[in-house]
Order: C-alpha cells, then structure tokens, then sequence
C-alpha cells in the first residue's frame, strides 16, 4: 500500500486539462504505438467542482505486456511503476514533484477491451453532463475530506459508496 497523504480540494483550475494533454504527448512519445489512446479521468477533468490538483490519466494499450517492458521509459519521465496495486489488469504508476513531493499525477493503464475503461469513462461523461450530480459528489468528498484531511485511502474508502451507487446509473446511462 502507498504512503497516505493529506487530501487537499481545490477548485477546477482550466489548466488541468492542458496538463493532461502535455502529459499525453509524453506519454505517446515514451510508449509508441502500444499507446492506444489516453483519456483525462477523475475530479480534475469534471469542469465545476473542487479536486486534488492531481491528474489522473487513462493510457489504452493494444498490449499490457509491451507496457511492462516500458517501465524504464515512465521512469525516465518520472513516474514510479506499482503494477498492478490491487486490481488486476491494470497497470499504476504516479508521479511526484521532485522538489516538494507532491502527487502531480497517477496513470490507470489498461489493456484495449478492459470493462474498467467503460467505467471510467461512463462516471466522468455522466458527472459532466449532469452539472447536479457533479456537484453533489463534490459535496461527498467535502465531507470525506472534514472527516480524513490527512489520510488519502480513507478518504476514498468514504466517498467508495456514493461512487458505486452514482456509477451503476452512469453505466446504465453509457449503455444507452
């Protein structure tokens, strides 16, 4: 398990998602034509409501196992490997700020075909598109963040439940 850290909001910032496109390219360029596709997921790229100011990317590969023989190269831009951390068919990997430390921003890889992809993008697209539920989820981490400042694990842990009920009418909603 990682370190914890304290969760701290912030309001949308629009550089968030010129961040994820900077970050993008990179990541094109280190990974090469396994790189499917990388979408902008989580807080940060729900217009409207406060977030960790740390982005959180979708890399698709056509190939988890050539993404295994890239861990040198997402070294090299400065990001630490974890494998898979948890959930199976997934690759994590985060990046730091080397001066403070900070979490600047965590990679959710997965293989082309994943269901974990549709989930991610259902619960981002229909956050979006329903401006009231976006901000409801705002007021949950809110209130997960006044009762686990300092402990970044328990404070996903509080808002899992009303991720899990949102997210089954997100994925209803998607299949439409």
């Amino acid at each position: 398990m990682l370190t914890p850290f304290e969760v701290q909001l912030e309001p949308h910032d629009l550089h968030w998602s010129r961040r994820a496109l900077d970050e993008t390219a990179k990541l094109k360029a280190a990974i090469g034509e396994n790189l499917l596709r990388v979408h902008h997921v989580g807080s940060t790229s729900i217009p409207g409501i406060m977030a960790k100011p740390i982005i959180d990317l979708l890399p698709i590969v056509a190939d988890l196992e050539l993404l295994d023989g890239n861990k040198e190269k997402l070294s090299l831009l400065g990001y630490e490997w974890k494998g898979e951390l948890g959930l199976p068919g997934r690759r994590y990997c985060f990046k730091n700020d080397p001066v403070s430390g900070k979490r600047l921003l965590q990679l959710h890889c997965y293989q082309i075909g994943s269901p974990e992809i549709t989930r991610h993008l259902a619960f981002r697209d229909y956050l979006i598109e329903n401006p009231e539920i976006a901000q409801a989820y705002e007021a949950e981490k809110l209130r997960c963040q006044t009762l686990h400042r300092n402990d970044h694990h328990a404070y996903g842990t509080c808002k899992s439940n009303w991720i899990d009920s949102v997210e089954a009418d997100a994925l209803s909603h998607y299949a439409r």
